[in-house]
């Protein structure tokens, strides 16, 4: 049995004595002591942090798996039949992620500036290596939890018209010799664009010039949590300007399908935001709220005394409410006042637009005093919900 499977027989293990003691100690209008309750609330701490374990656990053999994987191909042809030195071509090129790598810790040389020519820009920045932005690309994605859920286009330039179909024509009964009814199908048109989002990065010379520093994961690893925190709130609360235009968005977002009656969601209320979404749309759906929102939910009940909330219990399958994934983000709002506290839907029609090319450029003079080099990093990128009535939320009443 694998660790991560065996971490998550012991969350459910814990699930199950958390649901036996609430069951024990609580009366029957669901109230605990004060001491009961702070013993469910530690046992309720300890399964969450155990599923944020979970998580790194993962994380870390999926990261094994790709370092433990062959790095060289078979010998499937003559010994003295050797390939080109380096195939691939620009920035997919060897000698193009090599010389970007010395620019960027400062070893200039002839070679160096001849194999940066072809990502070199007319504002001084480089182009990333092919290799070294698919890292940033998962990175990202590692941070931000829309990237995982949502569709991702890309633009070379300019921006994307997507049309859709606005209302749809009907057919009509009609008596025998009848003339036939005009329905014609209206269309619409949506833009998505490209914002500009960036960051800077300050390292010493010294860390610079020492090859046993790896740079590049430490630049990856902090562009990719500036960034994916960025991106992730503004796909949620961005309202179009100069940002993305996010899910919650009062004109553009998700609709409004249930209020609550009272401060927090029932059991029913949850139902009803399930069901108020189209059939089409519920097999793909998940369900999006903050972590504060799951803790409040998962003491919840159907008609039958069963918890909604379930652990998931086997080798990378997610926590479920009435058997839809929970996906969890910081950037939803919490159950307050006014609150849209969770979102419901099949997030494929949340479409993020990504402008080809992250850049980067080295700062050398900016910092010199303080012996610092600056980096900067830029992405264009814009989100926009395609098919609003794909996605619905809850909102807490005011």
């Amino acid at each position: 049995m694998s660790k991560v499977l065996e971490m998550r027989k012991t969350r459910g293990e814990l699930w199950d004595k958390a649901k036996a003691f609430l069951n024990e100690h609580q009366n029957e209008n669901g109230i605990m002591n004060a001491e009961d309750t702070a013993q469910y609330e530690r046992m309720e701490q300890d399964i969450v942090d155990m599923g944020a374990a979970i998580e790194r656990e993962e994380r870390a053999e999926q990261m094994d798996r790709e370092l433990n994987s062959p790095v060289g191909s078979m010998l499937v042809d003559r010994p003295e039949h050797t390939p080109a030195a380096d195939s691939k071509k620009g920035t997919a090129s060897d000698s193009y992620k090599s010389a970007f790598w010395n620019q960027m810790r400062g070893h200039q040389s002839l070679s160096v500036r001849n194999a940066l020519e072809v990502g070199e820009l007319s504002e001084g920045g480089y182009l990333v290596p092919d290799e070294y932005e698919h890292t940033l690309i998962e990175a990202l994605e590692d941070v931000n939890k829309l990237r995982t859920l949502c569709t991702i286009i890309r633009t070379e330039n300019g921006t994307r018209r997507i049309p859709f179909v606005a209302s749809k024509g009907t057919a009509t009964w009609m008596d025998e010799e009848e003339a036939y009814t005009e329905s014609d199908d209206s269309f619409g048109q949506i833009t998505l664009g490209a914002h500009k989002l960036g960051t800077m990065i300050k390292v010493s010379d010294e860390l610079l010039q020492d090859s046993v520093f790896d740079v590049e994961s430490y630049i990856a690893r902090e562009f990719a949590r500036r960034i994916g925190t960025a991106e992730e709130a503004a796909f949620l609360t961005g309202n179009g300007t100069a940002k993305p235009t996010g899910l919650l968005h009062d004109t553009y977002g998700a609709g409004t399908a249930v209020t609550t009656a009272g401060t927090t969601p029932t059991a029913d209320e949850l139902l009803d935001l399930i069901y108020s979404l189209k059939n089409v749309y519920r097999p793909r759906a998940t369900l999006l709220m903050n972590d504060t929102t799951v803790k409040a939910i998962r003491k919840l009940k159907d008609g039958q005394g069963q918890y909604l909330w379930q652990a998931g219990l086997k080798e990378g399958e997610p926590d479920r409410l009435l058997n839809y994934r929970i996906v969890t983000s910081p950037f939803m709002p919490e159950i307050s006042s006014g609150n849209k506290a969770i979102l419901f839907g099949d997030f494929g029609y949340y479409w993020i637009a990504d402008r080809e090319g992250r850049t980067f450029q080295r700062l050398n003079e900016l910092y010199a005093a303080t012996g610092q080099i600056g980096f900067r990093c830029t992405e264009r990128v814009d989100g926009r919900l395609i098919l609003p009535e794909a996605m619905k939320c809850l909102k807490i009443k005011t």
